[in-house]
């Protein structure tokens, strides 16, 4: 006779190896319609409403709408948290926006979702390169030189949040701006005086990274690039006072006057 088998999910047990208290957890083996998560993000400490965005997030299918608009008609909470969410997500690296230029020359904004921060694309399941033909060998890339960004670009970028706190960059979005803030301060344009240009006057609803509204203005504002200095023209020619008569007159080295010379060529006796 046959052994039965129980679908039934299995309850928890008195078992030695237990813990006395705290969670005890009864798994289930998913086969379908599961999202995996890495504990880095579900022990997140600070706000649920920022893990719970993510997992929403990370459990949507490619090309599912993650506006604002949509995540509020979704979630219960207001547009304000929705976006502090958002805005902790992209600047620990959970998400990145885009803007790129897609077919026809439109120009789109495309979210790339991460389920670790330092990802890339070319870490995708299925986004490996293709093996090579046998007995050939794939060309060597690049390396990608690594530019230390100014410190003290960076310096500026990040007390930015401290005069706006919507103004939290990345360590990807620091690197990117620090040259322009570089140029900046080539041009003669002091710290104190780069963050009053890039904070005064921000609008009340940031609705994008913060990272591109600093790059418009760095552009925008950019400060005009000092002027050269002037090429010195030729020296005047020193005054002199005449030997003969004492009056100033112009002339390389000391001697007399052109009048006191006319009047001492024309006294000189005629020679037979």
């Amino acid at each position: 006779m046959a052994e039965q088998q129980s679908s039934a999910p299995v309850r928890a047990s008195a078992d030695a190896t237990a813990p006395a208290s705290g969670v005890i957890h009864i798994r289930t083996r998913h086969t379908a319609n599961f999202t995996v998560l890495s504990n880095k993000l579900a022990q997140r400490a600070g706000s649920a409403v920022t893990v719970g965005v993510a997992a929403y997030i990370l459990s949507l299918p490619d090309g599912a709408s993650i506006r604002i608009d949509a995540l509020c008609a979704h979630f219960k909470e207001g547009r304000a948290r929705i976006s502090t969410a958002l805005n902790e997500l992209a600047a620990e690296g959970w998400l990145e926006r885009r803007v790129e230029r897609g077919p026809g020359g439109r120009i789109v904004t495309r979210t790339f979702v991460y389920d670790a921060p330092g990802a890339t694309e070319g870490d995708a399941p299925g986004a490996t390169e293709a093996p090579a033909a046998r007995n050939e060998r794939q060309p060597e890339r690049a390396a990608v030189p690594h530019t230390v960004p100014d410190p003290r670009a960076t310096a500026v970028l990040g007390s930015l949040c401290h005069r706006d706190r919507r103004l939290v960059l990345s360590e990807r979005e620091t690197a990117t701006l620090a040259p322009a803030v570089a140029e900046w301060l080539g041009r003669g344009v002091g710290p104190y005086e780069i963050a009053e240009a890039l904070t005064s006057g921000l609008p009340a609803r940031i609705d994008r990274r913060p990272a591109r509204l600093l790059a418009y203005r760095l552009a925008a504002l950019r400060p005009p690039a000092p002027a050269a200095a002037p090429t010195p023209g030729p020296r005047p020619v020193p005054l002199q006072n005449c030997d003969g008569c004492d009056r100033a007159f112009r002339a390389p080295r000391p001697g007399r006057c052109r009048d006191c010379r006319a009047r001492s060529d024309a006294a000189a006796p005629l020679v037979a």
